[in-house]
């Protein structure tokens, strides 16, 4: 049976320790892959990569800039160097690969979201690898996925994949730091992704953007769509093949939850940046949660931050607590007008719904 997998592996898993890329898990990873591809599965890879390979190329001189401009300069060095690598891996095992560039609005406009799904589409019907990758080089630091864990989660959706891998330097999430707890051991399985597995999670990586903080939400993302994840040790020979056989001791799986979400709901909820935050009463809550209503502007107690109609806005309880998420349909400059305010106390041109249920998501 024809199965379709995606594997996002990180800096971490292909970089040496100078920040070069590996050649050797280079080759590993693509002869792995090839031998799915072989056996008639579809194979997504999201690859990190691109600016460890630009800083290197440019002698690496000094510590690793911060400054998003600079970054994007090295991320267009490094990207074809990146794909050079993937080809001249894949190339061997007799397969062609293809890059495919993305940002956050190709999942968020439905037009976007299909031409994008049609590229993967006949990619694959070429018997082509699509290698998939944030635009770094001209992504704009407020529209951006911010790591390629997200990146790969809604790529999982994209291509209605049946399971996400994710390749990094440890072998899944534990039950506490193993850099610091002798008594830290690996979880296997998750059911569903709480506070406590969240609570296990620590910070960010070495060369990459990720975490395991950002693998957990990559692994929310997928799991509400229905999609199976496994976070493994990108170093394990056969690591891939392993996960998609569900062979036991093979990193961290979770598994995919009962309600899936559409891939806008998704991109409202993982991708786009939140411009404020809705507090809302008990009474609008018990709406959200259990009602599945829309928002409306009598029940919003109070606001903070500057946002536009359609920017996205977190929806706060009374406790201060995030429980959902969504596109406000009124602005914060005309916060007094609306905020707390029933139908007949509107103005004319102001709807009563602050959020509609088709752009909210509820995240607990």
């Amino acid at each position: 049976m024809t199965r379709t997998v995606v594997v996002k592996v990180g800096s971490s898993t292909l970089t040496a320790e100078d920040g070069s890329i590996d050649g050797r898990a280079v080759a590993q990873l693509s002869s792995e892959l090839a031998g799915l591809v072989r056996a008639r599965h579809r194979v997504v890879l999201v690859s990190s990569g691109a600016i460890a390979c630009g800083w290197t190329a440019l002698g690496a001189p000094g510590p690793r800039p911060t400054d998003p401009a600079v970054l994007q300069a090295v991320s267009a060095v490094g990207q074809q160097r990146l794909m050079r690598a993937w080809q001249d891996g894949f190339g061997v095992e007799g397969l062609v690969v293809g890059q495919i560039l993305l940002a956050p609005l190709d999942f968020g406009h439905r037009r976007r979201y299909l031409h994008a799904r049609s590229t993967l589409e006949h990619l694959f019907g070429l018997g082509v690898v699509p290698v998939v990758n944030e635009n770094d080089a001209v992504a704009d630091e407020e529209i951006r996925f911010g790591d390629n864990d997200r990146l790969a989660a809604l790529v999982a959706h994209l291509a209605s994949a049946d399971l996400l891998v994710l390749l990094t330097d440890t072998p899944g999430l534990y039950t506490a730091d193993p850099r610091r707890s002798e008594t830290a051991s690996l979880i296997e399985e998750v059911m569903k992704i709480d506070q406590r597995v969240l609570e296990a999670a620590g910070g960010p990586g070495s060369f990459g953007t990720g975490g395991m903080a950002s693998k957990l939400a990559a692994a929310q993302m997928a799991t509400r769509s229905g999609i199976a994840t496994v976070i493994a040790d990108g170093r394990m020979e056969g690591v891939v093949t392993a996960a998609m056989q569900g062979a036991p001791g093979v990193g961290t799986t979770f598994r995919p939850a009962a309600e899936r979400l559409p891939a806008r709901k998704l991109w409202i909820a993982y991708a786009l940046g939140a411009s404020g935050r809705l507090v809302v009463d008990d009474g609008a809550r018990r709406a959200l949660v259990d009602g599945r209503r829309s928002l409306l502007a009598a029940g919003v107690v109070g606001w903070s931050g500057q946002f536009e109609p359609d920017d996205a806005v977190e929806i706060a309880g009374t406790d201060g607590a995030v429980f959902a998420k969504g596109l406000v349909r009124h602005a914060s400059a005309r916060a007094a007008e609306w905020v707390g305010r029933r139908s007949d106390a509107l103005p004319e041109d102001l709807s009563p719904v602050a959020v509609h249920r088709d752009d909210l998501v509820v995240l607990v």
